[in-house]
């Protein structure tokens, strides 16, 4: 397998590193522990793969490790072959945040979220590298299987009002349409947003916890720059398993109350997550 670097820098990718990588997935899927599309081949080392996953994840974890404090996956070997996506990356030792949530102690949970608003704020501050342009972290398309065409890619998109007509699949205010609609097309055009990063995801599961402090954020594939508010709309529309979660989603993230009204406007004619 790879050799562990110390660093999420660029990867070292070599057909000899891909090759193992295919062997190490064609002997091992039948026997070694897995979940989804992440394969556990080793205790230290995972592969993602898949016809859905993308690039840009790998992309996302190796910008975010130099550029803040948030601990991330290593990703050591990233390609694509025959349509196939496979992330060789570092297994993190953890539980998801929300295990057992409510037996936790009040002072444990303030300070797993105050630890997740400050990594938060770290990602939040970085600087667009094309402002106001809707895109992937790499500048290319972004992904995300709650939207449309998210499963195969969309964008990048030039503006944020872009980015709302895309939503709706650009459907205009008219004498016609329905009024609750004509109210989101009015909401989306006069919304003034700036871009910043975004995880684009952010449940309970994917935030792993060990020791009284986070040691993980994983599953980076809906990362891009997004409207400021996106952050928080994605993370308050929780499947039900993660229902306790919309009452600490305001200790870790601004809070846009507003976006969110409108986001529910929207989800209720153009697809709900």
């Amino acid at each position: 397998m790879p050799e562990q670097q110390s660093h999420n820098g660029p990867t070292k990718d070599s057909s000899v590193r891909r090759h193992l990588t295919l062997l190490a997935v064609a002997t091992s899927k039948r026997f070694r522990p897995h979940a989804s599309s992440v394969l556990f081949l080793t205790r230290c080392v995972c592969v993602k793969y898949g016809p859905f996953q993308h690039l840009s994840d790998a992309a996302a974890m190796q910008f975010i490790a130099p550029h803040t404090s948030i601990p991330v996956p290593k990703v050591y070997c990233v390609f694509e072959k025959k349509g196939i996506t496979y992330i060789v990356m570092s297994r993190i030792a953890g539980s998801p945040i929300g295990h057992n949530w409510e037996q936790r102690p009040e002072g444990s949970k303030t300070h797993l979220l105050k630890q997740l608003k400050t990594y938060m704020e770290e990602m939040r501050s970085l600087k667009p590298p094309n402002l106001g342009v809707v895109e992937g972290v790499d500048g290319g398309k972004l992904y995300d299987m709650r939207l449309p065409d998210g499963l195969k890619g969309f964008g990048p998109l030039d503006s944020v009002r872009d980015f709302h007509s895309f939503l709706r699949g650009g459907i205009s205010a008219s004498p016609e349409q329905i009024p609750e609609v004509n109210e989101l097309v009015k909401k989306h055009e006069q919304a003034q947003f700036s871009t910043c990063f975004t995880h684009g995801d952010l449940n309970s599961m994917n935030i792993l916890v060990k020791g009284g402090n986070i040691v993980g954020v994983i599953d980076w594939d809906t990362t891009g720059w997004y409207p400021e508010y996106w952050e928080y709309t994605t993370a308050y529309n929780v499947n039900p398993y993660n229902g306790f979660w919309k009452d600490e989603i305001g200790k870790f993230l601004k809070e846009y109350p507003e976006a969110a009204e409108m986001e529910q406007l929207r989800q209720k004619y153009f697809g709900a997550f």
